[in-house]
This record gives C-alpha cells, structure tokens and sequence, in this order.
C-alpha cells in the first residue's frame, strides 16, 4: 500500500510539472505571436489609438515601389497621424521611381500637414522627392538641387575589338534597341536619346519653377546640374528655412496648428528584400562573429547597399554621384 501512496504521490507531481511546462510552453508561444504582430502592425505604421506625427525617411536610391506607395496611401487615410515629417538622404535614382514617389507623396500632403527635411542631401530625383514638400527644412551644409537628368550606359566596343568578338544584331530598324553597347552609337541614336533626356528635363524644370514658385530668372540659376548647400539654396529659393527636424515641428505647430506636443514616431518604409535592415544587421553579426570584421562593417554602410544597388538601375537616371578618385 505504502508503494501505491508514492506512485500516486509521484504521478501527481510529474503532472504538476507537465502542466508548468506546458503553460510556460503556451505563453512563450502567446509572447513570440504579440511581437510578431507588433512588428507587423509597426511597419505598416500602426501605433495603438492615440494621436501622432509620423516620420517618414527616404534614404538610399530611388527605385519604383508599388509597396511604399500602398503604405505611404495608407498613411494618408490614417485619423491618428496629425502631420508629416518627411526626412530624404538620397542622390536621387529612377526618374520614374522619383515621380511615383513625388505623385505619393503629394497625395500625401493633400491629406496631412507635411514637411520635409533634408538631412545630407536630397539630390536630383531625391530633390524632386522634397518638392512634394509645402516647405523644405535644409541644414547648413545639406546638398540639395543637381536639377537634370542623365541617360548613361557602357560602350564596350574597343575592349571587344582588342579581343577579337564581335556582336551581330538583326533589328526591324535602325534606332532599335540603340544603343546597345556593342557598336559605336549613331548620330540619329544620340539625337533620340537626347530628345528623351530634353524632355524630362523639361518636366523637372517645370516642376521646381512650379513648386518653389520661381520666377524663369530664378530657375535658370539653378538649373545647370549643381548641387548646392542648404545655405545657398536658401537664397536661391530651393529650400524654405535652415534647421533640422525641431525646425520642421515648430513650422507644422506654427503654420499647420499641428500640436506641438504630440509623439513623433517612425512610420517605417519596408518593401524591397535588399531593404531589410535587420537582415543585413544579421548578416554583418555572422562574419564578425567569423572574424571578418572588416567585410561586415562593409556590409552595415550604406554606402555598400547603395553600390550594389547601383548595378541595378536602369532607364532614365535623375542621379547625383561624384566621382572618387582612387
């Protein structure tokens, strides 16, 4: 009898633990289901029930994105997010990536108070991302402007040449797939080229003279292609004030009536897989953990995410990038 009252006895406890680690197991799994959720709802912008201003960066280059579109709309049909603050550390990209997110965030602006600052620079079709702006907040030393539009592809004929390969090509018409890279370019493939750049050009002209409400003296003065300073573009009327995002607040709260005292909280732009942050913070943790410290610290910058991205565009090109001597 006495083995029996221990059985049972045994039998009880090994339930209790069972039960222990089955509700530890349920509530790792309930915790592990809310920040999943929470992550979720934090990148498409969702902050509980009380009243907000959002931040919103672009940075890097500019591609078309049908996703941040959708988020950026989403944005705009929110009731909590009272304003806007748009900050842009970007060369520019794609004309067209550029326009789709100018058109985005115009829309944007038709909706909620919307400012823009410019934190390193916002460059070519990163400016025309600011002109979405009904005022641009720049820093003293922010690069803004590069106003033109480029075409560039590479031409390897000599280098096939000297190796002796050549290129054969059967086309419809002559200014087909021209240029290609393989044979000297035409005249008349230049002139149509030049004719596309002209008349983008053109839109972007027309779209800073119409934004920043310049008169054609003041745009021809910026036009040339040159970046500038925050402090120059302030005088050339590129920007609106120097300063940087306590600047951008105080303008929503003074012009906008935009409570100064509510949060600002990031409204996070995640679309693209080369986009996700954490998994090049992942990536860069794994080869310091391998030893290859240098070759992570690479990976984190941007500047590395940018050069790979680099190798991506193409089409039309609103891009600033100076040269680097080696």
């Amino acid at each position: 009898m006495a083995l029996d009252a221990d059985l049972i006895v045994d039998r009880r406890r090994m339930r209790r633990k069972l039960t222990f680690w089955r509700v530890l197991a349920i509530a790792v799994l309930v915790l592990a289901v809310a920040a999943v959720a929470a992550l979720a709802s934090r990148r498409v912008g969702f902050y509980g029930v009380s009243p907000y201003i959002a931040r919103v960066t672009i940075s890097g280059l500019i591609r078309g994105d049908q996703d941040r579109v959708e988020q950026l709309d989403r944005l705009a049909g929110s009731t909590l997010a009272r304003g806007v603050v748009v900050h842009i550390d970007s060369p520019g990209g794609t004309t067209a990536g550029s326009e789709q997110l100018f058109d985005s965030l115009t829309r944007l602006g038709d909706k909620k108070p919307l400012v823009v600052v410019v934190d390193s620079m916002a460059a070519s079709g990163g400016y025309i991302t600011a002109l979405a702006g009904d005022h641009i907040v720049a820093q003293q030393t922010s690069l803004v402007g590069s106003i033109g539009v480029l075409f560039q592809y590479p031409n390897v004929v000599d280098l096939l040449n000297k190796i002796g390969v050549r290129v054969e090509s059967v086309k419809s018409t002559p200014l087909k797939a021209a240029p290609d890279g393989y044979e000297p370019t035409s005249p008349e493939a230049t002139a149509a080229l030049n004719s596309i750049i002209q008349d983008s050009y053109a839109w972007f002209k027309g779209l800073v003279k119409e934004r920043r409400h310049l008169t054609d003296d003041q745009l021809a003065a910026v036009v040339d292609g040159r970046v500038f300073t925050g402090h120059q573009g302030l005088d050339l009327k590129l920007v609106d004030e120097l300063g940087d995002e306590r600047t951008a607040l105080a303008w929503l709260a003074k012009e906008k009536h935009v409570d100064s005292k509510l949060p600002v909280r990031d409204y996070t732009l995640h679309s693209r897989f080369s986009d996700l942050t954490f998994l090049h913070a992942a990536a860069a943790a794994v080869l310091d953990a391998a030893g290859l410290g240098v070759l992570a610290r690479h990976l984190g910058g941007w500047g590395a995410s940018e050069t790979v991205e680099s190798f991506n565009l193409d089409g039309l090109l609103a891009l600033w990038h100076p040269a680097v001597a080696n």
